[in-house]
């Protein structure tokens, strides 16, 4: 057996990852990363340039493809993965004529906004398995349909960032399941185009790419295969989007796990058998496979606001790991509730459960004699609780009885500690190093028949004794993050009239 590579392309880094499935030790790897910017040419878009994200994902392979040879190993098959809700517009070369329009893009809240409004995002939701939102690759489509009716003529085809990348790697344009379930495009029980979506984004099926399994295996093409240093036709399989692929890589697939990440945003998502969503339209269902299903909530609002309160109340430190460290250390010195003191954390609005991205955040409960401490701590208690509610409203759906987390901000024992007693369930951390690239690769392993079973691929690459032991948890903690849990949907009630004031409504 040769070596499986996993290729993820994230918001603002492409990972690649060079795996063997016959070290019997699972040390041997090789890695690339390439860093690109997001970019915000107008208020609310934020977008990625495609030639450069495209080019990160050729120098990145090409990297590892060398190491591997270096190693005097050959490459079997390539796993793609790629951020989810990604949209540009080619023309009818199969050139983009657009930036890729990322799930952080909201130009289009105005179209989300009238969607929910007139009742019909419910059952948008409810058919396709992804929530009206901005960052939902339907609404953006109205939102250029309504506004942009230049761009919107003068495209040939529209594509996810998946799509892109298979287009970039193997010359075909495909989608695959798990792309497509999480576009707003696809009625989930016929797994094909929903005509009523593409009447509401102003679009043709024919447009669309056709959607294949996420086990499909392609080939690489030629000018790729010059590009990356690997042979033509070597099997790349289609592979799925980054949150469930982040599922499968922390081994967070069986019943009963679910799979928390953090970074500047956060998501906790655990696998079913079948599409499943909640009735209020509070969570997104996505594929990872045809049987395998990833159901889950995204929030906005994750390590972005600590990060923000060390600008505004630590900004005599450096910036950097030294104030990132300072943060914490303030945090620390103050008690689980933050003497009274809560924040409602929205500064980004707010994904599920509430999608409001015009959503504001606030400080409640402030007195004399709270310092910079107390808001630091309050801030990461707002981000912990909001996850907590977040789980409370999955485990209402599908159990949940523990939760394995992934992201930089666990490398600190505050938020470790702060997180595990505010979700109320057994919390283990693991090894972020290579999620869902690990994922990608698993994946394309099972894809190529090399594993009967999802688990069976990933135990291959990962080693199955490598889980940690839950965080330990102080009882007092706990019972005070479940009151803040209780009370924080009286106060989002309550602040509903505040919001109004401040518009000058």
């Amino acid at each position: 057996m040769g070596v499986v590579i996993g290729i993820d392309v994230g918001t603002t880094t492409t990972k690649v990852l060079a795996l063997d499935p016959e070290d019997a030790d699972h040390r041997w790897r090789a890695v690339a990363l390439r860093e690109y910017r997001l970019v915000e040419p107008a208020p609310r878009h934020q977008v990625q340039d495609p030639r450069t994200v495209l080019g990160a994902v050729d120098d990145a392979l090409a990297e590892v493809v060398a190491a591997c040879t270096a190693a005097g190993r050959t490459v079997d098959v390539l796993g793609v993965g790629t951020a989810m809700h990604g949209l540009v517009a080619l023309d009818a070369e199969l050139r983009p004529i657009t930036d890729i329009v990322t799930w952080a893009d909201t130009r289009a809240h105005a179209q989300a906004a009238r969607l929910r409004a007139d009742g019909r995002g419910l059952e948008l939701h409810h058919r396709s398995g992804t929530p009206v939102h901005p960052m939902s690759p339907l609404v953006k489509l109205a939102w250029f349909t309504q506004e942009d009716a230049d761009t919107a003529a003068a495209a040939h085809r529209w594509i996810g960032l998946k799509d892109l990348v298979l287009l970039h790697l193997t010359g075909r344009l495909v989608t695959e399941l798990s792309t497509a379930s999480c576009s707003g495009l696809l009625d989930l029980s016929t797994r094909t185009w929903a005509p009523e979506h593409l009447d509401i984004a102003g679009v043709r099926a024919e447009q669309l790419p056709p959607v294949l399994p996420t086990t499909a295996l392609l080939e690489l093409s030629p000018a790729a295969a010059a590009r990356s240093g690997l042979p033509a036709g070597t099997p790349v399989n289609t592979g799925a989007t980054d949150g469930p692929l982040g599922n499968l890589g922390t081994g967070a697939i069986a019943p009963g796990i679910a799979g928390l990440s953090m970074g500047t945003s956060g998501a906790v998502r655990t696998v079913v058998r079948e599409p499943v969503l909640d009735d209020h339209g509070r969570l997104f269902c996505y594929a990872l496979t045809d049987d395998a299903w990833v159901v889950g909530a995204p929030m906005s609002n994750g390590g972005v606001v600590a990060r923000w309160a060390g600008e505004v109340y630590a900004s005599q430190v450096p910036a950097g790991p030294e104030r990132d460290a300072h943060v914490m250390a303030m945090a620390a010195r103050v008690p689980a509730g933050s003497d009274g003191l809560v924040m409602l954390p929205y500064l980004l609005g707010e994904r599920a459960p509430l999608w409001d991205p015009e959503l504001t955040g606030s400080f409640l409960g402030v007195r004399h004699e709270h310092g910079p401490d107390h808001f630091v701590r309050a801030a990461i208690e707002g981000v912990a609780v909001s996850m907590g509610g977040l789980i409370e409203v999955l485990g209402g759906v599908t159990p949940v009885e523990q939760v394995r987390c992934t992201g930089g901000v666990f490398q600190a024992e505050v938020w470790r500690r702060v997180m595990a007693a505010a979700i109320d369930r057994p919390l283990v951390p693991t090894d972020d190093a290579e999620g869902s690239a690990l994922g990608g690769a698993a994946l394309a392993l099972y894809a190529l028949g090399r594993a009967d079973s999802l688990a069976g691929a990933l135990e291959l690459l990962s080693p199955a004794d490598g889980v940690a032991d839950p965080i330990e948890v102080d009882a007092a903690d706990r019972e005070v993050y479940r009151g803040m849990r209780r009370r924080t949907a009286a106060m989002l009630e309550a602040y509903d009239g505040v919001r109004a004031y401040l518009a000058g409504d």
